[in-house]
This record gives structure tokens, C-alpha cells and sequence, in this order.
């Protein structure tokens, strides 16, 4: 038997035979200690294969990807460099995101080491919602209480309990800020004044021996009541017509609040520019006619003809915020106020032709809104008007008392 010979010194040497490059399908992959792989980037998506039983074949002899289940013909992301590591030094890779080698399934984490993905990291804090506080006893930003319990919810705007001071401001906001103020008013001025110089320029101080110059407002008060009558209309008429009253008694469910506050905001405009004008009217006919011969007004005539009739102008517009209440619509409670300022003047011309009712019609004729007015600048010898005054304002309280329990039951 020949033995093969060994190969000598300085012969050629004979080229090992090939290997075979894989195993067979049926034998079990040589299993190799997993090398060192960084740590995933974070868009990197780790999943973690099944347990491989023996006689399954490598995932890629099908042509898919075992770590993500593509096909093998995608390129797979390139790999990131290797951190530098002491000889001896433990890989620093998470038992979860631990691969093994390309085509081999990773080695099996055990469950308790396993993490889900919406588990916090023991420094992460726990998920407040919004507006909530981990403590209380913290105050909210303005100072309005403390902030509720882990777990509840915290406006981040500042929540006050609405008063009457609230809505004074809506009611202020809506009246200085709509064009039927500005007009009625300006009319208003336009009328006091106008009229007042015009009797003021074609009179002389002879025809003041017995009157005051400062009466000379009235007739043109006359025609300016009824420019505050027609604002205290619309002050809640013009909601009820465009529809903008569910927004304010929304916003405002107490109803009477929101009354309330018409009824100051308005009795404070209209009060204030009549007077205003009253006094400037009245200052002017002083101004213009100072003679030797010209009658003096004394105090209370002044605050008659200013001050007073500002308040009965006031009141009547007041009267009409009222009627426009109970009526909810601007022509018939405009119309229905003409007739209580216009009629009584009126309706006496036509009482007095009997003389069973010339009773009523004197009464009629004394309290109606031009007399009133006339004793309030003391043109008349009715008095001082203090008595048509308080009638006035018994009237007009009757009927606001109306008007809130009509608000308080009825739909919008």
C-alpha cells in the first residue's frame, strides 16, 4: 500500500480540496456566538423572530429577510460604525436588540426581560393631561384657586363668576358701539340747541321781563323726547329683531341681571346727554339776553330746566325700554310710546266740549309730557313739576316690573 508522501521542502504545495459552502438544508446552521452590533439609531425597528424549531429552513433560502420579513433582494440599511471597546469589555447591546448573524434568527430574550413599547424609563415622568398638576396646593395663573387633583383638567384661562358689573359692561359696549345712539343722540342735540338759538336770535330782552331766557330750552325738548324715546326702543328692540338676544341671555342666563344693566346703562346716556344739552341750551339764552330789564332765574328754576328735565326726558325713554320688553318689536312700541306722549296733549281738545268730562280732561292736560315739561321750566303756573315728575316715574316702575317678569317667563 503506498502512503502518500509528505510534501517536501520547497515543493509546491497541493491546493486543499473544496468545501462544501453550506451545509444541507437538513442539518442544523452552525450556530456562532453572536458578534457586537450597535445599538439601534432611533429609527430603527428591531423585531424579534420567532423560536426556529430544528428542520426549518433558513428564511433566506425563501428570499425574505428574517429581521423584518422583506424580500432579499431589498439592500439592506448600511450599518452603522462599531463603537470602540477594551479587549475584555462586555458588549454594550440590550438583550432586546440583539441580533444574530445575517440569515440566523436572534437569540431568545426571556419575557421578563422584554419591554413594551408604552412602558416609561424610571426617569420619565408620567403622563399628566393637560393643564393638570402632579401636586395641589399650586394656584392657577391670575390666583383663582388651586389647581384640581392629579388627573383633572385646569383652563388655562383665568374662570371668574360673572356679576352685574359685567354685564353694565356689555350693555355699555353695545349702546356706544351701535349707529342708533349716535343718531338719536345727535338729533337729539340738534333740536335742543338749534331751536333754542333760533328763539334765542329772533328775541329781544324785552320779551324777558317776566320769563327767564333759560325756558327757551323747552321747545325744543319738546321734539328731542322723542328722539330718547325711539333709543330706549331700540336698546332692546334691535335684539329681538336681528336675533342677538339668545346670544346675550346665552351668555348671561339671568335674565333680570341683563335687564338691570339696559336699564342703567341707558338711564345714565340718556340722562347725562340730555341734561348736558338742557344746561348748554340754557346757558346760552342766559348768555344772550343779560339786560338791565331781563327776569333772573333763580336756583330752582335752573335745576328745573336742566337736571329735572333731563330725568323726566330719561324717564319717558326708560318707559319706552319697557314697552319695547313687553312688545319685542321696534314700529309697535315705538308707535305705542308716540301715543302716550302725544295723546294726552291731544285727547283734552276734544274732552273739554263736555262738561262731564272737563274733570278729566284738566287732570289729562296737566300730566301729560309738554305740560310737565313746562312746569319743570317753570313757563306755566302748573307748579314746580315735582308731582308730574314723581307720577312719571311711579308709571314707568310699573311697568319694568312687567317687563322682568315677562323676560323671566317667556321664550326668546
Amino acid at each position: 500500500m503506498t502512503t502518500p508522501s509528505q510534501p517536501q521542502p520547497g515543493s509546491p504545495a497541493t491546493p486543499p480540496q473544496d468545501q462544501p459552502s453550506a451545509p444541507p438544508a437538513s442539518s442544523t446552521p452552525e450556530q456562532r456566538p453572536p458578534a457586537a452590533q450597535p445599538a439601534p439609531g432611533p429609527r430603527d425597528t428591531v423585531r424579534l423572530a420567532p423560536e426556529r424549531r430544528a428542520g426549518d429552513q433558513p428564511s433566506q433560502d425563501r428570499g425574505e429577510d428574517p429581521r423584518g420579513h422583506r424580500p432579499a433582494t431589498e439592500t439592506p440599511a448600511p450599518a452603522q460604525p462599531r463603537a470602540q471597546q477594551s479587549p475584555g469589555q462586555a458588549p454594550a447591546v440590550p438583550p432586546s436588540a440583539a441580533p444574530g448573524p445575517y440569515g440566523q434568527a436572534p437569540a431568545p430574550v426571556p419575557p421578563q426581560q422584554m419591554q413594551h413599547p408604552d412602558q416609561h424609563q424610571p426617569h420619565a415622568q408620567p403622563h399628566q393631561p393637560y393643564g393638570a398638576h402632579p401636586q395641589q396646593g399650586h394656584q392657577q395663573p391670575g390666583g383663582h384657586g388651586p389647581l384640581p387633583a392629579q388627573g383633572g383638567y385646569a383652563s388655562p384661562i383665568p374662570v371668574r363668576d360673572a356679576h352685574l358689573g359685567h354685564a353694565i359692561a356689555a350693555e355699555w359696549t353695545k349702546i356706544r358701539s351701535v349707529r342708533s345712539t349716535v343718531w338719536t343722540l345727535a338729533v337729539l342735540a340738534f333740536l335742543v340747541l338749534g331751536i333754542g338759538f333760533l328763539i334765542n336770535v329772533f328775541t329781544d330782552d324785552g320779551d324777558y321781563g317776566t320769563q327767564a331766557p333759560i325756558a327757551n330750552g323747552l321747545f325744543g325738548l319738546i321734539l328731542g323726547q322723542i328722539c330718547v324715546v325711539t333709543l330706549g326702543v331700540l336698546v332692546i328692540t334691535s335684539e329681538y329683531g336681528t336675533g342677538l338676544i339668545r346670544t346675550t341671555l346665552t351668555a348671561a342666563p339671568r335674565r333680570s341681571r341683563v335687564l338691570t344693566a339696559k336699564v342703567l346703562v341707558f338711564l345714565a346716556v340718556s340722562w347725562t346727554v340730555t341734561t348736558a344739552v338742557c344746561t348748554l341750551t340754557a346757558l346760552m339764552g342766559a348768555g344772550m339776553h343779560s339786560g338791565p330789564g331781563v327776569a333772573s332765574a333763580d336756583g330752582g328754576q335752573w335745576a328745573g330746566a336742566t337736571v329735572l328735565a333731563g330725568l323726566y326726558v330719561s324717564l319717558l325713554g326708560l318707559l319706552a325700554l319697557a314697552v319695547g320688553t313687553l312688545l319685542r318689536h321696534s314700529a309697535g312700541a315705538i308707535t305705542a310710546m308716540l301715543g302716550v306722549v302725544l295723546l294726552p296733549a291731544i285727547l283734552p281738545a276734544f274732552l273739554l266740549f263736555s262738561e262731564s268730562m272737563r274733570p278729566a280732561a284738566e287732570k289729562i292736560l296737566e300730566y301729560n309730557a309738554i305740560n310737565s315739561l313746562a312746569a319743570l321750566h317753570r313757563v306755566n303756573d302748573g307748579g314746580d313739576g315735582l308731582s308730574q315728575l314723581l307720577l312719571l316715574a311711579v308709571v314707568t316702575a310699573v311697568a319694568l316690573a312687567g317687563a322682568y317678569a315677562a323676560l323671566e317667563k317667556r321664550d326668546v
